[in-house]
Formats: C-alpha cells, structure tokens, sequence
C-alpha cells in the first residue's frame, strides 16, 4: 500500500521525531476522551493503547497514548519505548520498571495488565516481528546508542 509506505517514511524523519511526540499524544488523548475511549488518532497508523500507570517516582497514575503490536489471543501486546528515535526511554518505560502492574484502554475497553521488560533471545525475536509490523524501528534503533526497551504485558484478569 503506497500509503502506508509514505507514512513509515515520514516516520523515519528526524523532523517527524522532532514534532511528533509534543502533537501526536496531545491529539491522541484529546480524541480518546471526546470518544470516550473508542478512537485514537495515531491508531489510524498502527494499533494503539492509552497506558496508565504509576509515576516511578510519583507513584501517581500517568496517561500516554501508545502504538502497540497485539499478539495472537488477545491477551497480550507489545509496547515499544522507541521515543520516535529520541536519545533517552520515555518516561512510561521507567514507569513500568518501577511499578509493572498498570491498565491499558484497548478500543474503549479498560483492561489490567502486567508488564515484563523483554530481554536477550526473547526480546530479539519479538524486535524481528516488530520490523517487519513497522519497519521505521530499525530506523528510531540506529539514531541511538540505547537499545529500545520492549514490554510484554499481558491481561492479568
């Protein structure tokens, strides 16, 4: 599809990584609350979630609007910290290191989770599913000397 093609390409742009994660989860959370949950913006790319969990710090409850890559069963999803290829983990990353049990919103639907961080053969054989689900990681991969933290989590009820 050319127009999946242009948009993972737009993605890929260091402008886009500039712009993008003060615009992008300000409309998401604007849509997903005028729609009560059913519509994300940026969903229209990829499948996405609104993550809510405890500040690492704070330990108060934060809200950002996540791509995602769902797994079979419907039980379980990825979530990528690639911060559009910025240098440092997004806060919700370090969130979920301090306090793993959070709530996503799936398509209107609030659902508790668990997170894991993914590490060695598991994370690099999920990372080879998330290229080929969006290509533009190998891209927000190869700006920065971090490797993108990859969660699991999974539906805990």
């Amino acid at each position: 599809m050319i127009g999946e093609r242009v948009v993972q390409r737009v993605s890929s742009t260091r402008g886009f990584a500039k712009v993008a994660p003060h615009v992008i989860p300000a409309l998401d959370r604007a849509v997903h609350r005028l729609t009560r949950g059913k519509v994300l913006v940026s969903a229209q790319m990829l499948p996405g979630v609104i993550l809510t969990a405890k500040g690492a710090r704070s330990g108060v409850p934060r809200r950002t609007p996540l791509a995602c890559m769902p797994e079979e069963g419907g039980r379980e999803w990825i979530l990528i910290g690639s911060n559009f290829g910025r240098t440092d983990h997004p806060a919700w990353t370090h969130n979920l290191l301090a306090h793993p049990d959070a709530e996503i919103s799936w398509k209107g639907t609030d659902i508790p989770v668990r997170a894991r961080l993914l590490e060695g053969e598991e994370r690099a054989a999920v990372w080879k599913k998330l290229l080929v689900f969006w290509p533009p990681y190998a891209t927000y991969q190869a700006r920065v000397e971090r490797e993108i933290r990859v969660f699991r989590i999974t539906r805990t009820s």
